[in-house]
């Protein structure tokens, strides 16, 4: 099936930027109040169709292609970071699945992902370990059930998901080949779920913090062969999500700079409104070429990735790496135009400014990123 056309993709352009700065505002400030993203903002952007833009057309997806639904996340992204992270990770995590998965699978976890009817949590990080061929958190077979042991933490949904997509090892193994991919039921017996409340910034989004004592999860849920684990996670992932996430430092920078600049028009100081004084306009000038040169390289990554690339691993890190760097110092030019007003939390440059420095974090530091880059710079040498 045909996915959308050039006149689809700028219809859903305005109807999320007419969300963004109606309804999105209004859940921005709920959530900002309560702590929390409550189920009807979960119902909302599942019914807005918000939940499946990337998807194909037969998956009950839009369709949009990839760098194009960047265009439709860069909006997205100047809402409350609650609201991106949802739309952001229902977005991305079908692709992981689906790329291992059997028809089986298929229809019973990707396709009601994608309708926004079950939610699943990427289900990586660990407490005790880095990210990647070094996974603690093992299983022993015994017939057709695996027994899961270990531990996970800041698991984005990991407390509201209906399943984890959890990456393990094997138990007695070591390296890259002995891990594998499980979806694993939410009410699985043998887990401890704790919530990690209290962050900085992207406040509602709920994380968690997973122990897992022989949990049993059947066989049948295993995602590809046992040694593919890292290749689910990161292979159908890890590389699209970086340069979403580069994207969404773009959005949230667009954000901060809409706001600098309003405030500088309306206030006035000595009798000439801040936009009249040079330093302020030149801070404001400095922004938005920043702004565009971050989004413009994310666009060609994503735009490698989608045509395969070999060097898109690459350029998804060197899109993250820049887009993050950007946007600290666009926050931080945005809060300085606004003087100490902006220091208060009834400025929404406040609540932007702490959202910001989340991003230093999700898909890798920024030294995960040069460590990626370097690696491709230098080759053999490495």
């Amino acid at each position: 099936m045909t996915g959308i056309d050039e006149a689809g993709i700028q219809a859903v352009l305005a109807e999320v930027e007419a969300f963004v700065r109606g309804p999105g505002e209004e859940y921005a400030a709920e959530i900002e109040q309560s702590g929390m993203v409550a189920d009807k903002l979960w119902a909302d952007l599942r019914d807005r169709g918000f939940l499946r833009l990337a998807a194909p057309v037969e998956y009950g997806g839009r369709g949009i292609p990839f760098s194009r639904y960047l265009e439709v996340l860069e909006l997205i992204s100047m809402s409350h970071a609650s609201v991106r992270m949802i739309v952001h990770v229902c977005n991305g995590v079908w692709r992981s699945m689906d790329q291992f998965a059997t028809d089986a699978q298929r229809e019973r976890f990707v396709l009601p992902q994608v309708a926004g009817d079950l939610r699943v949590a990427f289900t990586l990080t660990e407490p005790t370990a880095g990210t990647g061929a070094d996974l603690r958190s093992s299983v022993e077979r015994e017939g057709e059930t695996y027994y899961l042991s270990g531990e996970k933490h800041l698991i984005t949904f990991g407390v509201s998901c209906d399943y984890w997509l959890l990456f393990a090892r094997l138990a007695g193994t070591s390296g890259k080949d002995g891990t594998l991919a499980l979806l694993v039921d939410r009410d699985a017996p043998g887990v401890i779920v704790e919530s990690m409340s209290g962050t900085m910034g992207v406040r509602g989004t709920d994380h968690a913090r997973l122990v897992f004592n022989r949990t049993p999860v059947p066989v049948a849920n295993r995602l590809g062969d046992e040694g593919s684990g890292l290749d689910v996670a990161l292979g159908g992932f890890l590389t699209p999500s970086r340069i979403a996430v580069a994207m969404s430092c773009v959005g949230l920078a667009r954000r901060a700079q809409e706001l600098a600049v309003e405030h500088a028009r309306a206030r006035t100081t000595f009798g000439k409104p801040l936009a009249a004084r040079q330093a302020i306009s030149f801070a404001l000038a400095e922004n938005a070429a920043d702004i565009e040169a971050a989004r413009q390289l994310t666009l060609y990554a994503a735009r490698q990735w989608e045509d395969g690339d070999v060097r898109a691993g690459s350029l998804s890190s060197m899109a993250k790496l820049t887009a993050v760097d950007m946007l600290t110092r666009v926050t931080d030019k945005a809060l300085q135009v606004h003087g100490g007003i902006g220091f208060w939390e009834s400025s929404t440059i406040e609540r932007v400014y702490r959202d910001a420095r989340a991003q230093r974090f999700e898909e890798g530091t920024n030294e995960i990123q040069k460590t990626v880059i370097a690696r491709e710079v230098l080759g053999s040498v490495q």
